[in-house]
């Protein structure tokens, strides 16, 4: 036995992450795709790691946008414009205070009718 307290890391826990191409890899990689002869390409695909989609989706973008296109993008979320978030602020803003406004006269209607209720009702009370 060894006395080495160091315990072995388990390869199939280790956390993967996601592989990032550039532009330049992309390319060089379609254009070995596009080289190989019939047959060999699925061999090929599973050597580097790559889906048959993949390459189809690089091969569309880089007709739609060029090179450009191919350059990896910023992960998350797009930051939110000030004036959008002012904007849907506002908007909350106005629904809650119309509904408030709505409450409001459906109160003033209520009153109205309590009010003619005890009018009648006095009305009632004092023709007898």
């Amino acid at each position: 036995m060894s006395d080495s307290n160091e315990v072995p890391t388990d390869p199939t826990l280790e956390r993967r992450t996601r592989r990032r191409f550039s532009a330049v890899e992309k390319q060089r990689l379609l254009a070995e795709a596009d080289a190989l002869p019939r047959g060999e390409k699925g061999e090929w695909l599973r050597r580097n790691g790559l889906y048959a989609a993949q390459l189809t989706q690089w091969r569309q973008t880089l007709a739609e946008s060029g090179t450009q296109g191919l350059e990896p993008k910023s992960g998350g979320r797009k930051p939110i414009d000030p004036r959008d978030r002012e904007i849907a602020k506002l908007r909350r803003e106005k629904e809650r205070l119309a509904h408030r406004a709505q409450v409001a006269e459906e109160l003033v209607e209520l009153q109205k009718k309590l009010r003619d209720l005890v009018a009648r009702a006095g009305n009632d009370e004092s023709s007898q």
